[in-house]
């Protein structure tokens, strides 16, 4: 039934000894939609992951991927389901072709092998053992491996890690039209961008449970934000004075300025910070008008210290 959801999670509890990696969490991935799940270092996603694709069991909670349990049920949703690792599992002397050629044998309509290995760019290399691939490569061909099934499902986690510019455009193109042709697709990723970008849907996981679920353009608003570079130390009091009321302005790194906004910057607001520049005779570089991002939203809600 295409009313089900793609996963469903309530309550959710996975504890590693004395340790409880997810704690009460819930969240729900819509059919045919790209749904991101972030979260900083230890935030529990791996695992909530990995209990989704039937490698761990709860220890609380329940959860359904497609209508199933996938503790019990994995036999029945392993056809449905792709699965891309960020590592692991590839036998190091394998070609490229030859893997994902055995790979489509294990499914009743598996894509064209060659056609795929060239839709991720890897037709030069078919014959190139995995361990001779690039870290891209390697993941390119992971990507190929978890969608070669033509699943309902797809997993990604991290999917363009180590890839360059080009590589990483392909796999977006790639995501999109597993989409397109009604996949579901859980991502789990890093690059604030990549999810800004795909996500239908943002879940923002920290210390075990869902802190935001929202789209993306939910998560980031209209708030609008003004930066330029000066010389170091302005009074950026005297600047917030000449703002428009609810204004928050700001010096972060030395000599970067920041001016944030509820709604869009008006060119009334450009205008006062030009002139206040001016008055002080003070020339700002690198001007420009920016939207509020998802990194932004994710470092307000996780906060900007290192993880282990």
């Amino acid at each position: 039934m295409t009313s089900v959801p793609a996963v469903e999670i309530t309550g959710l509890v996975k504890r590693y000894g004395t340790t409880t990696a997810v704690d009460g969490l819930s969240l729900t991935a819509r059919r045919g939609e790209v749904t991101a799940v972030l979260g900083p270092n230890g935030a529990g996603k791996t695992t909530t992951v990995e209990v989704c694709e039937g490698y761990r069991r709860a220890d609380g909670g329940t959860v359904r991927v497609l209508g199933m349990d996938p503790a019990a049920d994995g036999a029945r949703l392993r056809p449905r389901v792709g699965i891309m690792l960020q590592s692991g599992g590839i036998p190091p002397a394998v070609r490229a072709g030859e893997y994902l050629t055995v790979i489509s044998k294990f499914h009743a309509h598996p894509l064209d092998p060659a056609e795929l290995l060239g839709h991720v760019g890897l037709a030069g290399v078919a014959r190139t053992p995995f361990k001779r691939l690039s870290g891209g490569q390697r993941q390119r061909l992971s990507l190929a491996a978890a969608v070669i099934g033509r699943p309902e499902l797809v997993f990604l986690d991290e999917p363009t890690a180590g890839m360059d510019p080009q590589a990483r455009h392909a796999t977006w193109d790639l995501i999109s039209g597993l989409k397109a042709a009604g996949a579901s697709v859980i991502l789990t990723t890093h690059f604030m961008e990549e999810a800004e970008r795909l996500a239908d849907h943002v879940v923002i996981i920290d210390n075990g449970t869902a802190i935001a679920d929202a789209t993306p353009a939910e998560l980031t608003g209209s708030a609008g934000q003004l930066r330029f570079r000066a010389e170091p130390g302005l009074d950026t009091d005297s600047l917030l004075a000449a703002l428009p009321a609810g204004s928050a302005a700001k010096e972060s790194p030395a000599g970067h300025y920041l001016i944030e906004v509820h709604d869009a910057v008006e060119p009334g607001m450009v205008a006062a910070v030009t002139a206040w520049c001016a008055e002080r005779g003070v020339l700002p570089s690198s001007l420009r008008i920016e939207s509020r991002t998802l990194e932004d939203v994710f470092l307000e809600m996780t906060g900007k210290d290192l993880r282990d």
